[in-house]
């Protein structure tokens, strides 16, 4: 009864929190447009509740396991973010805005196999490299956190010729007017998927896809720390027919670390992307082309190999989670297509490489990724706010970082102990999500994993998850 106490007291916490995201927009003040708490024009304040529990059935295991090998026991686990949406508007094109954010709760992963039910041996957010709940972090504890997500300024210059259109008040959108020929430059914390890869249909674990694979590139090892914000500057040349943005964001100092480096002659992330748009069929599209570039201490998979057969990499502490220089590369690509088919409906596909020379050291162990799907509004069949979503998935590895792994090596998410016998991750993941009522929605959402870790001996796993999601 002891050690159940802290976690019913985290649950009771993250609960409370939630029920606070639904009865206050009771009181709150609204607007012609729906948007609470716009006390002013120069203000915004929105707010999100995000609750998923997700579990899997006991499968197939492999005869062995590592550390970081996802437990073939029946396993449910619950994970929680609130987060505030503050903006202010501060002058012409110039905006502020602030994010503070709880996080808790975790994902599925290793249960120690001598003693499986000891909590305090939980590895969470391991084992599947497209993981399949986005809300988690990569991080030890369950404990109920508290940080800053966001923090960062936006200017928006007007280019000639420019033509105005309204922008409603929103998550870390301030009510105003704006061009829509325009450069907007974002300097300060921030995710950097908040700007690029901006798909309409699979982007957003809290209201579409949850998995990790579908939330952005796969291979993509996008600038953050463990809980996926940086520090950095984005620029943004928008036109109508065309948007070109870059960006030069921290990388973390450690594999999977929560710590940033700040020492930008030699470590950041350089991330580019050109999107435009298009028509077929007479409905408008989107294309978009990414390409990215990563300085680290992240050592080679060659290196660290070597580092396995000679013994000096520390069992207790994988070489792969601290390089000892600077001057590790990894550089990749991404395309990115969505085709609407009907109001709020449509299907997408993505495409990502990366050369996998180097340790992966922010996102997730993925150097080659296809996918793609469908997002279905529910006006077919009376429920406009409504939605189905059906997509799959294949990803893969470099032949390094698979030889790393067989050779028993362990990334911050990977490792069976060893690798004999390579199958490319398949993921398939189907939900819907039902609007009870103005601000909240409940999802039902399975996925099935073939090939866990890239390991066919493993799984396949059936995972099925409940989504809570409040918004206002």
């Amino acid at each position: 009864m002891t050690c159940l106490r802290p976690r019913i007291n985290r649950v009771f916490l993250l609960t409370l929190l939630g029920l606070i995201g639904l009865i206050i927009p009771s009181f709150a003040q609204k607007d012609n447009n729906n948007n609470y708490l716009d006390s002013s024009k120069n203000w915004s304040l929105h707010y999100q509740f995000t609750t998923i529990v997700q579990g899997h059935t006991g499968f197939k295991g492999a005869g062995y396991s590592g550390r970081n090998t996802l437990s073939d026991l029946p396993d449910t686990t619950l994970s929680v973010t609130t987060t505030l949406f503050i903006g202010r508007k501060l002058w012409k094109g110039g905006s502020l805005f602030l994010n503070p954010e709880i996080a808790g709760g975790r994902g599925v992963g290793r249960r120690d196999p001598t003693n499986p039910y000891d909590e305090t041996l939980y590895n969470p957010a391991v084992g599947i490299a497209g993981f399949p709940n986005g809300e988690t972090f990569r991080i030890g504890s369950s404990k109920p956190g508290l940080y800053v997500a966001r923090f960062y300024v936006e200017q928006v210059f007007a280019l000639p010729g420019a033509k105005p259109e309204n922008i409603d008040s929103e998550a870390n959108k301030v009510k105003q007017q704006r061009p829509d020929s325009r450069v907007v430059i974002t300097a300060g914390k921030f995710s950097i998927a908040d700007i690029f890869d901006n798909n309409a249909y699979s982007h957003d674990p809290r209201t579409q896809f949850m998995n990790w694979s579908l939330m952005s590139y796969g291979a993509w090892d996008y600038p953050a720390n463990t809980r996926g914000y940086t520090w950095g500057l984005a620029v943004e040349y928008v036109r109508p027919a065309y948007e070109l943005r870059v960006a030069y964001n921290l990388m973390p100092k450690t594999a999977n670390g929560n710590v940033l480096d700040w020492n930008i002659a030699q470590s950041g992330g350089l991330t580019m992307e050109l999107e435009s748009r298009y028509h077929l069929l007479k409905k408008p599209g989107t294309v978009r082309f990414l390409a990215f570039r990563n300085v680290t201490k992240a050592p080679t998979y060659t290196d660290a190999i070597q580092k396995l057969m000679d013994g000096s990499n520390d069992p207790q502490r994988p070489y792969i989670s601290n390089g000892e220089r600077y001057g590790g590369v990894k550089y990749g690509f991404g395309l990115s297509l969505e085709q609407p088919i009907a109001q709020n409906s449509g299907l997408f596909a993505r495409a990502s490489w990366n050369d996998g020379k180097t340790a992966t050291w922010a996102f997730t162990e993925i150097d080659q990724s296809v996918s793609a799907g469908a997002f279905i509004a529910g006006s077919r069949w009376g429920r406009p706010e409504d939605a189905i979503g059906v997509a799959g998935v294949m990803n893969g590895l470099s032949s390094g970082h698979a030889a790393f792994l067989n050779a028993g090596g362990t990334g911050f998410m990977l490792g069976d102990g060893k690798l004999p016998n390579y199958r490319p991750e398949q993921i398939l993941e189907v939900f819907y999500k039902t609007r009870l009522t103005h601000t909240l929605f409940i999802t039902a959402d399975y996925q099935l994993v073939g090939n866990p870790g890239y390991n066919g001996d493993r799984g396949p796993v059936n995972l099925f998850g409940v989504r809570t999601h409040v918004e206002f």
